[in-house]
């Protein structure tokens, strides 16, 4: 099974033979390309278009982050699943409004299901927050009135300040959490929950690389320039799955704490320590696996992604109505 490879400590990177050659100042690491699904590059590489062809021609997608661990960009090998047909119907379904809304509804509602489960979860571990989770299911209710994407993002904004209300009640450490805040965090919180969303934005956007779809086509979140807007609507579904469940879990046990953390007079980012320990967890998570309720079959949470995706193909190609994935543990 191909994995991720995540590099942090400064290094060359090259093509050798028929492998990836990492090269640091104290050694040399061969790693096979067939085992590898998409490469995170944290700190300074250097790499060169011998390289980054060979890359294309094993269809290997490069995230980069820069210093302080935010997404930078990625290097998108040439697309290879290519649908003029899917394409022209993806952009058919964006450019009428019914048919853009609808898609829309599904991604948030989808959301707001899966930040539903992770508070029933704490709720039922005795934290005190019937109050959010009530309001929440209200705004939910109200979800298939919003005419448009921006009331739309309108409601699952309100949702968002809720659940994030809920954290210092989730969290057993005091961080006085009051709001979000990013680009650049201002605290521990901020800064943690932003490294999250951004792998879950790549690992989304590494799913749709091996679809049909047009990552540049979105519903929920405009369309704009250099942006993969179809990556964020779809990590709004699994943002609660990946990032937000490994956060309350780690913080719970004392596995990442403000020691790793930078705090500056204006701005807050993880530093190398709390990145690796956050991306272990979060990788194990991606190959964990559950028992699909469709499939009847073993499938890991990363897989659930590309599900998702081909769920959105067939929408738009008019076979089968798209659902967002749901947590129904």
């Amino acid at each position: 099974m191909k994995q991720p490879l995540y590099l942090f400590t400064n290094s060359t990177v090259k093509r050798k033979d028929n492998t990836l050659r990492i090269e640091t100042s104290e050694n040399k690491i061969d790693r096979p390309i067939e085992t590898l699904s998409e490469i995170y590059l944290f700190g300074e590489h250097s790499l060169n278009t011998k390289l980054l062809n060979f890359l294309s021609q094993n269809k290997i997608p490069v995230h980069i982050f820069n210093y302080y661990g935010f997404y930078s960009g990625t290097f998108f090998p040439r697309e290879v699943y290519l649908s003029g047909h899917v394409t022209v119907q993806q952009a058919a379904h964006y450019l009428d409004p019914e048919k853009r809304i609808t898609i829309a509804h599904k991604f948030i509602d989808a959301a707001a299901s899966n930040i539903l489960s992770n508070l029933g979860y704490y709720k039922n571990r005795g934290r005190e927050i019937e109050k959010q989770i009530s309001r929440i299911k209200t705004i939910k209710k109200q979800l298939a009135l919003a005419p448009g994407p921006m009331e739309l993002m309108g409601l699952e904004g309100n949702i968002r300040d809720l659940y994030y209300s809920a954290f210092n009640s989730i969290i057993k450490q005091n961080y006085d959490f009051e709001k979000r805040v990013y680009h650049p965090s201002d605290n521990f919180m901020n800064a943690i929950i932003s490294f999250g969303n951004s792998l879950v934005y790549t690992t989304v956007l590494s799913e749709i690389y091996r679809t049909q779809l047009d990552p540049t086509i979105s519903f929920l979140h405009e369309p704009g320039y250099r942006r993969y807007s179809l990556a964020l609507d779809l990590a709004e579904i699994f943002k609660p799955i990946l990032a937000d469940r490994l956060i309350f879990t780690m913080l719970n046990k004392g596995e990442l704490s403000e020691k790793d953390a930078d705090q500056k007079l204006n701005h807050c980012y993880l530093k190398d320590t709390g990145r690796k320990k956050f991306l272990r967890k979060y990788d194990k998570r991606l190959r964990k696996t559950i028992k699909h309720k469709t499939l009847n079959k073993q499938v890991s949470y990363k897989r659930l992604i590309r599900l998702d995706c081909y769920k959105l193909v067939k929408h738009i190609i008019g076979e089968a109505k798209y659902s967002g994935f749901k947590m129904w543990w």
